[in-house]
C-alpha cells in the first residue's frame, strides 16, 4: 500500500489518463479491473453520452474508477450533477480553477484530484482541499500548461512544495518511467498515450496505427496562442506552422482550427485534416495490446528493475 493506493482503494498506483475521445467506459473498467484505476474522459462528451459511459462501467467492474473533468466545459453544472447522481467517488478536475468545484465535490464525498503544470498551481490545488494533484510536464500529449516545465523537474518541485499526494504524468509509458518518477517522489502515476494505444481505447483504429508509428521528434507543442496543445505532425499541423508565417491574428488561428479536430482526427481517423493528440513517449510505443496486458507488464518491469538496483 502506498498514498495511492490507498487514497483510491486500488492494487497498483496507475492511473489511466483520462483523454479525449480515447477514454471510454471500454478502457476505464479495463485499467480498474487489472488493478489500476480507470478513468471516463468526459471532455468529449455530452452530458448524457456521459451518464451512459458510467453507467456501463459501473456494469463492467465492480472496482473504483472516476471521471476527468476539464472545468472549461460548457456545460459543467450538467456534468458535475450526473456524476453525483450516478455516485461517481473519484473525479479528476483539470483546465480551471480547483476552487470552483471542489467544495462541491468533496461535500458529496467524493475524492478530488486536479492536474497542474507548476508549483503554484499545486499549491493554490492544496490550498482549494483537493486529496492529490497530478503533475503534468509538458512531455505529455493534448493541452499542457504554459510553463513547458518537463515532468523530471517538476516532480521533486511539486513534491518540494505541497503536502498532499502527488501523481506524475507525461512521458511515462513502461515500468522503468514509472520507477523513474516514483524515485523523484510521486506517489503514484498517471499515463495516458500508453494506453490510448490499446485494444479498449476508443480512439481509431487509425489513430492508433499512427501511435505506434510515431518517433523521436514527430509531436510538437503548439497553438499556445489558444491553448497549448502536443500534436502529431500531419498536414493540418503544416496548416497551423504555414499561418504562423504570417504573422496571425487569435481569430485567424481560430478560424484555421475551426471545430472538432480532435474528434476528426482522434476518433474518425481523419490522419490529414484532424488534430492527432499523443505524448512524446509514443515514441517507445510499438504494439496495440489489451489494456490489462498493458498494465500487468508496466508493473512487472517497475519491480524488476527496482529490485534489480
Amino acid at each position: 500500500m502506498n498514498k495511492i493506493t490507498e487514497l483510491f482503494n486500488i492494487e497498483y498506483p496507475v492511473v489511466q489518463g483520462g483523454m479525449i475521445w480515447v477514454s471510454g467506459w471500454k478502457l476505464a473498467s479495463a485499467v480498474s479491473n487489472a488493478g489500476g484505476l480507470g478513468l471516463i474522459g468526459s471532455g468529449s462528451m455530452y452530458p448524457e453520452v456521459l451518464r451512459e459511459h458510467i453507467q456501463k462501467c459501473k456494469k463492467a467492474t465492480n472496482k473504483p474508477f472516476g471521471v476527468n473533468v476539464p472545468m472549461l466545459y460548457p456545460q459543467i453544472e450538467e456534468i458535475m450533477d450526473i456524476i453525483v447522481d450516478e455516485g461517481v467517488k473519484i473525479v479528476f478536475t483539470s483546465a480551471g480553477n480547483p476552487k470552483t468545484w471542489t467544495s462541491f465535490l468533496k461535500e458529496k464525498g467524493i475524492t478530488v484530484v486536479h492536474v497542474v503544470s507548476s508549483v503554484k498551481f499545486a499549491q493554490k490545488a492544496e490550498a482549494a482541499g483537493v486529496d492529490a494533484v497530478v503533475c503534468e510536464g509538458f512531455e505529455a500529449g493534448g493541452h499542457n500548461g504554459r510553463e513547458e516545465t518537463t515532468t523530471f523537474t517538476l516532480i521533486p518541485m511539486v513534491k518540494q512544495g505541497v503536502q498532499i499526494p502527488v501523481i506524475a504524468a507525461g512521458g511515462i509509458g513502461n515500468g522503468r518511467g514509472m520507477l523513474a518518477a516514483m524515485v523523484l517522489g510521486a506517489d503514484g502515476v498517471q499515463i495516458g498515450s500508453r494506453f490510448a494505444a490499446t485494444v479498449e481505447s476508443s480512439a481509431h483504429d487509425k489513430f492508433k496505427e499512427v501511435i505506434v508509428n510515431v518517433k523521436d521528434g514527430d509531436t510538437h507543442l503548439t497553438l499556445k496562442e489558444l491553448a497549448p496543445v502536443r500534436l502529431v505532425k500531419n498536414h493540418f499541423y503544416n496548416q497551423v506552422q504555414e499561418l504562423y508565417q504570417q504573422n496571425p491574428s487569435i481569430e485567424e488561428i481560430k478560424e484555421l482550427l475551426g471545430r472538432a479536430r480532435a474528434k476528426k482526427g482522434m476518433f474518425e481517423g481523419d490522419l490529414d485534416n484532424g488534430e492527432l493528440e499523443i505524448g512524446q513517449v509514443a515514441g517507445i510505443i510499438n504494439e496495440i495490446k489489451p489494456a490489462k496486458k498493458v498494465l500487468e507488464e508496466i508493473i512487472q518491469e517497475y519491480e524488476k528493475v527496482k529490485n534489480s538496483l
